[in-house]
């Protein structure tokens, strides 16, 4: 009885992420895909043929993997040295670099985007490149936006590496090279195959960035969807280049899985302690490149971004920030551009928050029961099966655009029973969506690390699957609910793809009303974008900072 009444329980609280994942994911995805597929319910791949018939697809196309290439192939040149740096060599501040080198990560797309613009237009520290707008300008800002995840992935494996395979070689007349490219390199082999196709897949759905910074001249399939949807309004080609974004996400979350898995069975057999030592001459390069990457890279664009929103005409003043409170009839209308904004700025920030709180607590009641449910380890090799496709299944809005998760919206939830184009809820379900995977993986590393006989022990003392999971995964978790509510909130807050599609005029967040700002000429609106967008980044800052201060360390924690 007490086993029945178990997996009636667990049961239960599988149907409740499974049934938001199919309502609010499968459901919009599975429309986009008919769309592309079948006409008047029969299968036509007619739109498939008219799409690649275009020369404007096979340049978007090439121009989204070259820029994903591009960018996760520097992204892990960089990002190995500074990994080196960050686990596995012991300094004074070690600890404030690492969270210097994790903003970037966590800031809105659209804030990157606004920082780099900063940087390279006219009056800009390097508009002397004249970079605005071109490949290098959108590479730059895709390495800056993925650097942490390579350091965070590689360096979690490189500071638990045991160093006498090392000093063994080293000890046998290896050089230091040759001891890191035939002992170290190959132990860290699953960990940067795990970063770089995570990277590959940010790149590749890149969103906010590159419609900032590349335009119409660099786009990339994410930007071409949201063109053809809010301004050609053809679904159907829309559709047809989401479907081809699904398939090389699902490629590239298939090599993340399975470089995730060697990973972390590669860190089961490795020290638990960190072994990080006193930097010495010979870390000298890597330190350079390090600081190099952190200087001129990551804290160059903010320096800059925070500057531009305290320059005004009349010289220095935090005039713009003071804008920030007008609904923009003075200071973004134009002639021609009708009145400008209709909220302020400070609205569209407390529309910000509520949408994020909702946001996050739909996020987090989905993910825990995600993450309790994928680490059980049942008897039964079907229901072993089960759990892993469920644990991979979830995974898939980590890669699936925000873009084609808005759009799916648009075009699925418009008519009953599910009519909520007018309703409160969408864009925090949709934003939801879109943060639920990173919830899963703060989580899950940290509930895998558990006993499993501690789980059995409680269950034949009597414990049911609610007790089991509050005597003994709560515990566990921890502090690492913080974060994961950190990583959350902040995604949410930042989230523009999917937000862009669904927000409405009345009620915008904060990265729709600095796009909208952008898009408008003057002083004043550049201005005032720049100081919003300041906000925006000490917003998610400051959440994530608070979230860090509750972070446990985990051997298989990731970015």
């Amino acid at each position: 009885m007490d086993r029945h009444r178990r997996r009636v329980g667990v049961a239960l609280a599988g149907l409740v992420p499974m049934g938001f994942l199919g309502v609010f994911f499968a459901w919009p995805v599975a429309s986009i895909l008919a769309r592309g597929l079948l006409v008047d319910g029969a299968l036509d791949l007619g739109g498939f043929a008219e799409v690649f018939d275009s020369d404007r697809t096979w340049r978007i196309i090439g121009q989204t993997l070259a820029q994903s290439v591009a960018g996760t192939t520097l992204a892990v040149l960089l990002g190995v040295p500074g990994a080196y740096v960050l686990y596995r060599c012991r300094f004074p501040g070690r600890a404030v670099v690492r969270a210097l080198v994790t903003v970037p990560f966590v800031l809105p797309t659209v804030v990157v985007g606004v920082a780099f613009r900063s940087l390279l237009v006219d009056g800009g520290a390097l508009a002397f490149l004249d970079a605005d707008g071109t490949f290098a300008a959108v590479v730059a800002a895709l390495v800056f936006f993925n650097y942490a995840v390579v350091v965070r992935t590689v360096g979690a494996m490189w500071a638990h590496l045991d160093p006498r395979a090392e000093q063994a070689a080293r000890a046998l007349g290896a050089s230091p090279a040759r001891a890191f490219r035939e002992v170290t390199l190959p132990a860290l082999t699953p960990a940067i195959a795990s970063a770089a196709s995570l990277v590959f897949l940010f790149c590749a759905t890149a969103f906010g960035t590159v419609l900032v910074l590349g335009g119409p001249a660099y786009g990339t399939v994410e930007t071409e969807i949201w063109i053809q949807t809010t301004q050609f309004l053809d679904l159907r080609t829309a559709a047809v280049l989401s479907t081809v974004q699904l398939a090389v996400v699902t490629l590239s979350l298939t090599v993340s899985a399975w470089s995730r898995r060697r990973r972390e069975t590669a860190l089961r057999v490795q020290s638990d302690a960190e072994t990080a030592r006193p930097l010495r001459r010979a870390d000298l390069p890597a330190v350079l490149v390090t600081a190099a990457v952190v200087l001129a890279l990551l804290m160059a664009p903010l320096a800059s971004l925070l500057a531009g929103s305290l320059r005004t005409p009349d010289g220095w003043g935090l005039h713009n920030f003071a804008n920030l409170a007008t609904s923009g009839q003075r200071s973004t209308a134009e002639p021609g551009l009708g009145v400008g904004l209709e909220v302020s700025v400070w609205q569209a920030a407390l529309n910000s928050l509520r949408i994020a709180v909702d946001a996050t607590w739909i996020a987090m009641v989905v993910g825990v029961l995600v993450c309790v449910l994928v680490t059980r380890r049942p008897h039964r090799p079907g229901a072993r099966r089960a759990l892993s496709v469920f644990d991979a299944v979830f995974m898939l809005p980590l890669g699936v655009s925000a873009v084609t998760v808005g759009f799916g919206f648009l075009i699925t939830l418009d008519r009953p029973p599910l009519d909520l184009r007018s309703s409160v809820v969408l864009v925090p379900i949709a934003q939801a969506v879109v943060a639920v995977p990173l919830v899963i993986r703060t989580l899950l590393p940290v509930l895998r690390s558990i006993d499993e006989r501690l789980r059995e022990a409680a269950a034949v003392l009597g414990a049911g699957p609610a007790r089991v999971f509050t005597a003994v995964d709560l515990p566990v978790l921890g502090r690492s609910l913080g974060l994961a509510v950190g990583f959350a909130f902040a995604v949410s807050l930042g989230e523009f793809g999917a937000t862009s599609f669904l927000a409405r005029p009345d009620r915008p967040t904060l990265p729709v009303v600095i796009f909208r700002l952008i898009g408008r000429p003057g002083a004043d609106n550049l201005g005032m974008a720049l100081a919003a967008s300041v906000v925006l980044a000490a917003m998610t800052t400051l959440v994530i900072g608070l979230a860090e201060r509750f972070r446990v360390h985990s051997a298989g924690a990731e970015v």
